[in-house]
């Protein structure tokens, strides 16, 4: 347990929406796997800043029987050697794989795979930052007590705003997008 790496600045992002294009049919493989603008060069932005980047996806593809564990792990690395291609780093990937009906404490808004990211590394919660394009995002950052959480408008991001309204939560900052999402948390999270 006293072995755990000690990450002082880290940036949880969601995948779908955030990093890439998300899909209504589910991102099912590499070749479905659209990054979005900006997105590799904004990781790099955090690399280049001493953050590391976590993923926090729910990825129900597969308790589905969509996809398998072997194809998520060959999306996953591919998309981290495009990242590394390009600057940046994903130091980790989290996922739920199961359906919301499973009733998990992993799939988000529940703060399951925050706990096992700070798990597997000693992490400061309060002193993280969580970025994703949907309410679930944003509520999982609360209820995980990370200490910022932002959204932003790509994916379901527009969506999401009015949900969160609706249930009186405001992210800390609302972006354009993951490239603005890490600029103010270059400049706010430390």
């Amino acid at each position: 347990m006293g072995n755990r790496e000690l990450l002082k600045k880290v940036v949880f992002l969601d995948r779908d929406g955030v990093i890439n294009q998300d899909s209504p049919c589910y991102i099912k493989s590499w070749a479905e796997f659209e990054f979005l603008p900006r997105s590799r060069e904004a990781i790099k932005q955090l690399t280049l800043n001493g953050f590391a980047t976590i993923i926090i996806t729910n990825q129900s593809v597969i308790n589905r029987n969509m996809v398998s564990i072997k194809e998520l792990d060959y999306i996953h690395r591919m998309m981290k050697k495009a990242v590394q291609s390009r600057g940046g780093e994903i130091k980790d990937i989290f996922f739920c794989p199961h359906t919301p009906e499973d009733g998990c404490n992993c799939r988000k808004p529940n703060p399951g795979l925050i706990h096992k990211a700070r798990q597997a590394y000693r992490i400061d919660l309060e002193a993280t930052a969580m970025v994703g394009d949907s309410a679930k995002d944003i509520e999982c950052a609360l209820n995980a007590g990370c200490g910022n959480a932002v959204l932003v408008k790509t994916g379901n991001g527009l969506k999401a705003e009015k949900i969160l309204a609706n249930k009186s939560i405001y992210p800390d900052y609302v972006a354009r997008d993951l490239y603005d999402a890490v600029n103010w948390i270059i400049k706010h999270v430390n």
